[in-house]
């Protein structure tokens, strides 16, 4: 999903990020404010690398410990349906028990204690923000449906149902993010749907040399058999002229959907514009990566380094 990718993020303060070849290194505490104030519990340090900011130095000091308590909630998800070894039928079981807590927290009832670390800060947020239920609710659906698809080996059959799982998947982190800044507006939610959406597709595309081989499979139906690539060419990562043009004709879809939420980044004011800005510009340069590859992806996973982070940030000031 979303979550799973590779860029830096970054804290108030500097601390080191954990990637998930590495599991022995810790990574501190986000900075506690003075002992004396009453204070809503923190939500569990950031323990991964993803591929865009969460609670960064753009974001304002007020709103960094609402959303690492909405990442901690997604993080925790994900890691319950794709961590481990866990049997799928354990992931969905260990995922509705989690989705259960949710509603518990929402109607007040105590909260368990194998979460509580994660639904503690939780509450205390939906609380201060009234954040939309719902919308996590949409993030875990997302993800019980994953684990089912994987196991099932489940495919999509066109692109609507897909972007029906990326409404569920993805749209919901941006719809949350601007319910924070007070921003509701329809016009504004429709382009962070697109925003997300592409940032979903893009990463589909970035990982099709790993998610494949997984038994997952984004590639639509329709897709597929308009290029007329069948599923044992793709099972194999087998790259041929027909693949090429499967994965080129996606990455075109994924930008078109990006630009048509570009936009909002001039409407969005001071920090969280910038921030936007680095989003956006950070799932462009992957797909950049996707495209020159002309259908490689496939077998080669592209990722983003330092000099691609000078490139994003000149081209978010031309926004």
């Amino acid at each position: 999903m979303l979550l799973l990718t590779d860029w830096l993020v970054i804290y108030e303060k500097p601390s080191r990020v954990v990637k998930r070849d590495n599991p022995g290194v810790q990574a501190p505490e986000s900075p506690r404010p003075p002992a004396a104030q009453p204070v809503a519990p923190l939500a569990p340090p950031v323990t991964h690398y993803e591929n865009f900011p969460v609670a960064s130095l753009l974001c304002p000091p007020h709103l960094r410990q609402p959303i690492a308590a909405i990442y901690a909630f997604a993080r925790t998800a994900d890691d319950l349906a794709d961590e481990g070894d866990a049997t799928p039928d354990a992931r969905l079981a260990d995922l509705t028990a989690y989705r259960a807590q949710l509603h518990a927290m929402a109607a007040g009832e105590p909260l368990a204690p194998r979460w509580a670390a994660v639904f503690a800060p939780l509450q205390a947020v939906q609380r201060t923000h009234a954040l939309p239920v719902p919308l996590l609710d949409d993030l875990l659906d997302a993800f019980l449906q994953d684990v089912a698809f994987s196991r099932d080996q489940a495919t999509y059959a066109d692109r609507a149902q897909l972007l029906d799982y990326c409404r569920r998947s993805a749209n919901p982190v941006g719809r949350l993010l601007l319910h924070l800044y007070g921003v509701h507006d329809g016009p504004a939610l429709a382009q962070s749907d697109a925003i997300c959406s592409a940032l979903q597709l893009i990463n589909f595309w970035q990982d099709l040399s790993v998610d494949l081989p997984r038994g997952r499979h984004y590639l639509t139906d329709a897709d597929c058999a308009a290029h007329g690539v069948d599923r044992t060419t793709l099972a194999a990562l087998r790259r041929t002229p027909q693949t090429d043009a499967l994965v080129m004709d996606c990455a075109d879809w994924a930008r078109t959907l990006m630009l048509q939420g570009a936009p909002l980044v001039r409407r969005l004011p001071g920090r969280v514009g910038w921030e936007l800005r680095l989003v956006v510009q950070g799932g462009l340069r992957i797909l950049d990566k996707v495209q020159a590859l002309n259908g490689g992806s496939l077998q080669t996973r592209p990722t983003l380094g330092p000099l691609d982070g000078v490139r994003m940030l000149a081209r978010a000031v031309r926004m």
